[in-house]
């Protein structure tokens, strides 16, 4: 898995993610509903995704206190994977699992950040 697969365009446009999110994370599916709530109370300490200098997304890696430019990668299976250019479904990846206007979910392609952070939920605030 760390060598990845080639990244293609992805068809999701980075300006989707772009704007103030509330988050918040969960480990088990049945956590969902529960999570998506949280999320929505975080917007009063909202996570800013802006756009980055050439085209794609501001947004911190795991485990990195400074944001870094965040690319969409699309990939031969369909899946579209969030992380720094280059293949795709690398480590350091997010797996983007839903997306419409109001959120999306991701999860890390890591099994390590993936057991320390769960599927993650965004939640656009207000």
């Amino acid at each position: 898995m760390a060598q990845g697969v080639p990244a293609i365009p992805s068809t999701i446009a980075p300006g989707a993610l772009v704007g103030r999110w509330g988050v918040a994370a969960y480990h088990r599916d049945s956590d969902r509903p529960r999570t998506e709530a949280e999320a929505r109370r975080q917007c009063n300490n909202a996570y800013a995704i802006k756009p980055g200098p050439t085209g794609g997304v501001m947004m911190h890696l795991a485990d990195e206190p400074q944001v870094s430019e965040l690319v969409l990668k699309g990939s031969p299976s369909g899946v579209t994977y969030l992380g720094p250019p280059g293949p795709a479904a690398v480590p350091t990846d997010r797996e983007i699992v839903t997306i419409d206007d109001n959120s999306f979910t991701v999860k890390w392609v890591s099994p390590d950040n993936s057991t320390r952070y769960g599927t993650m939920v965004y939640v656009r605030c207000t």
